[in-house]
């Protein structure tokens, strides 16, 4: 199993990839990136059982408030964001999980956002 949480270095090009794409997953309220904002916790890939040729994707993720209008599309955003890996079988084998523990604080922005947004 491949891991890697916002403080790690990314270990794996399967990491790196779903990154990528989950880079270009914008915030609908704030226009950037739900990485960018820090909003991604970790991203953990496994072996899909009976399936050597695929793995499984679990992404662990907040939202700046616990009560963000915009939780129930997330999900699907980040889905979309995946499709078409060659080593996914379908956006079935993607989970995302939604934390607030810890919850979202600004310093969780990397420096490009802090700019973006004034902080």
């Amino acid at each position: 199993m491949y891991t890697t949480d916002m403080t790690e270095t990314l270990r794996s090009p399967k990491v790196e990839e779903v990154y990528k794409r989950l880079d270009t997953v914008m915030d609908p309220e704030l226009g950037i990136s739900v990485v960018k904002l820090g909003l991604i916790y970790t991203v953990d890939i496994e072996p899909k059982e009976n399936d050597p040729e695929h793995d499984v994707i679990n992404i662990s993720m907040t939202l700046t408030t616990p009560g963000c209008p915009l939780a129930a599309v997330f999900d699907q955003m980040l889905k979309d964001a995946l499709f078409g890996i060659s080593w996914l079988a379908s956006d079935q084998d993607v989970h995302v999980t939604l934390t607030f523990d810890p919850p979202w604080v600004p310093e969780m922005m990397d420096e490009e956002a802090k700019a973006e947004l004034g902080f």
